[in-house]
């Protein structure tokens, strides 16, 4: 037997390397230690601080997966830390009452800093409920539950959960019905914008916050093949919000047009003015009426169009899928435009995103055939062979 495999049967045997040797320097073995450390939980009086340790090396883990940079990953777990070393506990024996008193005194900050490690810790919770819950009850009898109770916790938990888009079918459907309804509707207007605003999130694929504040002038009719126009977009890595161009395509040049020609102009303000909002609100600030002068209105909120839309899903979908807001229908975009043939790389240009892997989570639910994929490409092979006459090139 060779001497490293004798070390590495001499590490298995023991959750501690001897005394005196050097620190495990095999990366394969690391994941082994750490299920030995885990193992022998139980039988040591540190062993739930050692599972609470690991716990936060594989969220991070886990989260580093997603291509998060190291600073945030630090971010991620600081809120977790904070707290359980204020009370001396692991996480999953926090309370929501020691959570509340935490933030109410020795951890009280700004509102938006308490509510942005409400959520990280929130998050961290979910982690634990998808891959230690079992374990943590099995071996210390605890129940694994977020301290961060719903009265306090925020409206979106995290990414853990799957997006699931209503099908093409259901989709072209509900845009069919809700165009139907515009003309009963009790003010016209404002739902003939919500419409325009809601197809064109599925069209181009645009996020809430991007499409309500585009403006007259940063729609470019002139641009590619059927016009683009700019949005704001999402930064990345601490960035800031960076612009880039937004597709219309045919259906989306059609409908935007219409708008502009037969809607838009019946808004209070000015619609010749550039700086004015593409989807202006219908309420004036009492400031500006009190003026009694022409100014460009304000923008429609996202919250605003998150409502509405939410009540034109419960009204016009049919199928499983009936609660729809402005972020699904950005899945949506992405999962049909694969599905009818647009390629991984088209897909994350239109979503705007920075990293392919980004855009793979958008089609967690896109219907691939790769038997059909392959009959295709045969066939797309043996049609360039009769084009070229039989010529390899």
């Amino acid at each position: 037997m060779s001497d490293s495999r004798s070390r590495r049967l001499s590490l298995l045997s023991s959750t501690t390397p001897p005394a005196g040797d050097e620190p495990i320097a095999e990366a394969d073995l690391a994941e082994v230690v750490t299920l030995q450390r885990r193992k022998a939980a139980s039988a040591s009086d540190g062993g739930e601080e050692t599972l609470y340790l690991d716990t936060l090396a594989e969220y991070q883990w886990a989260r580093d997966v997603s291509g998060l940079a190291a600073t945030t990953l630090d971010r991620l777990v600081r809120p977790v830390v904070e707290i359980c070393e204020h009370y001396g506990v692991v996480a999953w024996r926090l309370t929501p009452r020691q959570v509340d008193h935490y933030f109410a005194g020795p951890g009280k900050r700004g509102r938006s800093t308490v509510r942005q490690k409400m959520n990280l810790l929130d998050h961290y919770f979910a982690f634990l409920e998808q891959r230690y819950a079992g374990e943590i009850a099995r071996l210390f009898g605890i129940g694994v539950e977020s301290p961060i109770d719903p009265f306090n916790r925020p409206r979106h938990r995290g990414d853990f959960g799957l997006r699931v888009p209503p099908s093409q079918r259901a989709t072209r459907e509900f845009f069919t019905r809700w165009r139907d309804s515009l003309d009963q509707a009790r003010k016209p207007v404002i739902a003939r914008r919500d419409y325009v605003m809601g197809k064109l999130t599925y069209i181009s694929g645009v996020r809430a916050a991007e499409l309500c504040s585009v403006k007259i002038g940063d729609v470019h009719w002139e641009s590619g093949q059927w016009g683009r126009f700019l949005v704001n977009g999402k930064g990345a890595r601490g960035s800031g919000p960076r612009q880039r161009e937004a597709y219309l395509f045919e259906d989306g040049r059609a409908l935007l047009w219409w708008y502009v020609e037969e809607v838009r102009g019946e808004f209070c303000d000015d619609p010749e003015d550039l700086t004015a909002p593409l989807f202006p609100s219908e309420r004036i600030p009492t400031a500006v009426t009190a003026l009694n002068v022409d100014v460009p209105g304000i923008a429609v909120t996202p919250s605003t169009f998150r409502r509405t839309l939410k009540a034109a899903g419960h009204r016009f979908v049919t199928g499983p899928v009936t609660e729809l807001y402005p972020h699904l229908l950005r899945h949506a975009c992405a999962t049909h435009n694969y599905e009818r043939g647009m390629s991984l790389w088209e897909v994350q240009k239109l979503l705007g995103h920075d990293r392919p892997t980004t855009t793979v989570s958008y089609l967690a639910t896109a219907h691939a055939d790769p038997e059909r994929a392959s009959l295709d490409a045969a066939g797309r092979a043996v049609q360039r062979l009769v084009m070229d006459k039989g010529n390899l090139r």
